[in-house]
């Protein structure tokens, strides 16, 4: 019996273990979709290869892409990423209690001010458009980062034109 429970033990520590990692890894790059706060469920979930419904990891299987782009010096959405956004919003409304968060990016060529204020119009065009889509308002934040948190490190369009994106984070914890 007590070796069954260390087991089990050793098996929970190694879960969270993991999941640590990647929440560290997720806050170091700034890019992409937020852990889940709710670790039991995401640990329930990991351990049986199940996807919980209203999870960054249903999201992701079922929008496909949490990040639309931009062109530079630009914050209006391309057309490119129009599908992609209704297909968030469609997600969004079939989930209508789940919060998320919009994160502005803007490549590195500018100044600081101005790519912070660009990352800013940036979320902000993409909570306008959900919200034409039905989205609630009110569940949709919206931060900047500027190029303080480049997806893609490089000094040339290819990297660039990664840099230029909004991020949806669902189920945001606190910002950092």
């Amino acid at each position: 019996m007590k070796m069954r429970f260390l087991s089990l033990l050793a098996a929970v520590a190694l879960v969270a273990a993991c999941e640590s990692e990647s929440d560290q890894n997720a806050a170091q790059t700034g890019g992409g979709v937020a852990q889940q706060p709710v670790r039991a469920a995401t640990t329930n979930a990991t351990a049986t290869n199940q996807i919980v419904p209203g999870s960054t990891a249903d999201f992701m299987a079922t929008v496909g892409q949490d990040r639309v782009f931009f062109d530079f010096d630009k914050y209006d959405v391309k057309s490119e990423g129009r599908p992609v956004l209704e297909k968030w919003a469609v997600w969004l409304n079939k989930y209508p209690s789940v919060p998320v968060r919009i994160e502005g990016h803007a490549d590195e060529r500018g100044t600081r001010e101005y790519n912070l204020a660009l990352g800013e119009r940036r979320a902000n065009s993409v909570k306008q458009f959900l919200t034409s889509q039905g989205v609630a308002a009110a569940r949709l934040q919206t931060i900047t980062y500027g190029k303080e948190r480049p997806a893609v490190q490089g000094h040339d369009e290819s990297a660039w034109s990664q840099n230029r994106r909004a991020v949806a984070a669902v189920n945001p914890g606190p910002a950092s």
